[in-house]
């Protein structure tokens, strides 16, 4: 009997997290290969030696990740990852769905950290359609005006930077019928809005409260954490604001290592829970140790 071919892709990138009453989900939507020249006012040869100090892949590679979040009467997902924009890599959020039994009808609210393609792509299909029929997108209002302003758009130099203003815009016409804004406050009960500007204008993260436990879900914080955790003053070329940026990601870095406050990142290495702990000038990331109950 022949034996079996060895396997060249992983299992579903499926890891469930309880916070009090709540489940939460991170769901692995794959990953894309960067490059150091990716960070603004950085320099690359320090960036890759903080990546071989830490036995971490060159060139970079950032995990994307979305979370699907349970209560008692909801089923709600935080960003969709690329969807199909960029290839095999990535855009496995449908398939991961399909394993937890959940089908795009199932979801009744999509909550976005913002309106990057690696956050939104999901969120439509080839056509233009919304891939979530039943659910209602809720963003904050700074960053659905800003991609809905023209003149982003005339502002866009590159063809990706045109890109990712066409698909915002998209997203935003496919669930246009369906959109609460936000600027603080609760999306749902235990669920609120925390805005981190500088990324995008309305770049925010989630922070979700049940009993005595918390989670934020922190979107783009950290996109490399090998070289943003010990130097947070790391920008990226794709901030819309980078000294906004960089004061959110000290600000928010400070407030959860003070808190001692789980955090969750969509560009954390999955499944991406854990803490912030300060570390000389700068910070270290401390994963949750897996265990086997949710």
């Amino acid at each position: 009997m022949p034996k079996p071919t060895p396997p060249s892709t992983q299992s579903p990138g499926i890891h469930h997290k309880r916070i009090g009453d709540v489940v939460v989900t991170a769901i692995n939507d794959g990953m894309f290969e960067g490059a150091f020249s990716m960070l603004a006012n950085f320099p690359a040869s320090e960036a890759e030696a903080l990546h071989q100090a830490a036995f971490r892949a060159i060139p970079p590679r950032l995990a994307i990740n979305c979370f699907l979040i349970q209560t008692n009467d909801r089923l709600v997902l935080v960003d969709s990852g690329f969807g199909g924009a960029i290839g095999p890599l990535a855009g496995h959020l449908a398939d991961d769905l399909l394993a937890l039994g959940v089908a795009p009808a199932d979801i009744d609210t999509v909550l976005c950290t913002h309106l990057h393609p690696d956050h939104v792509g999901g969120l439509v299909d080839g056509a233009g359609a919304a891939v979530f029929p039943n659910a209602e997108l809720v963003v904050h209002q700074a960053d659905h005006r800003f991609w809905s302003d023209d003149a982003t758009l005339a502002g866009a130099t590159t063809d990706q930077d045109r890109g990712f203003v066409q698909l915002a815009r998209t997203t935003i016409a496919a669930y246009a019928d369906r959109t609460r804004l936000l600027t603080v406050g609760e999306a749902l009960p235990g669920i609120s809005i925390l805005p981190e500007p500088g990324h995008t204008p309305g770049h925010s993260g989630w922070l979700i409260a049940s009993g005595s436990e918390s989670l934020l879900i922190w979107g783009d914080i950290v996109h490399m954490p090998g070289v943003q955790f010990p130097r947070p003053q790391a920008g990226m070329g794709f901030d819309v604001d980078g000294t906004a940026a960089i004061e959110t990601r000290k600000r928010i870095m400070d407030m959860t290592a003070t808190d001692r406050l789980m955090v969750a990142g969509m560009h954390l290495d999955f499944p991406g829970f854990g803490h912030v702990a300060r570390a000389g000038d700068g910070y270290a990331f401390i994963p949750e140790v897996w265990t086997p109950t949710v």
